[in-house]
């Protein structure tokens, strides 16, 4: 399955990248949006407010987004020999794990989301802000991978 993306490997790629921006913007919302929620839990009308933002954020960014993310980064391995044992890869397998990382930091922001929707907080405000940065973190060694390629 070497190389079957053809001529539009660079427009998946381009497509792959544009909806990784997307996917990360609305991962480094949603905790943010998770801050002033669980600070706003004191006011019944902000309570209300964060959910419907949060929803929106999961509904018209963060969830499709990832989805395209995955779809096209899928693609884009499969182009370059992932599934069929092409070796020297080790920056992608590498790269995959982080994005696996990220995918379950999502899945936890969203459940944490819920959890806030039901006036449930479970972590200190000081807590919360620091998994703020993990996003960060992840992007950062995720682009390191995928452009220096270090092993």
């Amino acid at each position: 399955m070497t190389g079957w993306l053809g001529d539009a490997y660079l427009w998946v790629k381009a497509a792959h990248v544009v909806f990784m921006v997307f996917w990360v913007a609305g991962l480094f919302m949603l905790p943010r949006y998770l801050v002033h929620h669980q600070e706003g839990l004191g006011d019944p009308a902000e309570g209300p407010r964060w959910v419907k933002r949060e929803a929106l954020l999961r509904r018209m960014i963060l969830t499709p987004a990832m989805g395209a993310v995955w779809l096209l980064g899928l693609a884009l391995a499969a182009h370059i020999g992932l599934f069929d044992g092409q070796t020297g890869l080790g920056w992608l397998h590498a790269k995959l794990l982080l994005v696996v990382a990220l995918s379950g930091y999502h899945g936890w922001a969203v459940g944490y989301s819920r959890k806030l929707a039901a006036g449930r907080p479970t972590l200190a405000p000081k807590t919360l802000r620091l998994l703020n940065e993990v996003p960060a973190l992840a992007v950062a060694l995720i682009v390191v991978l995928a452009v220096v390629k270090p092993f």
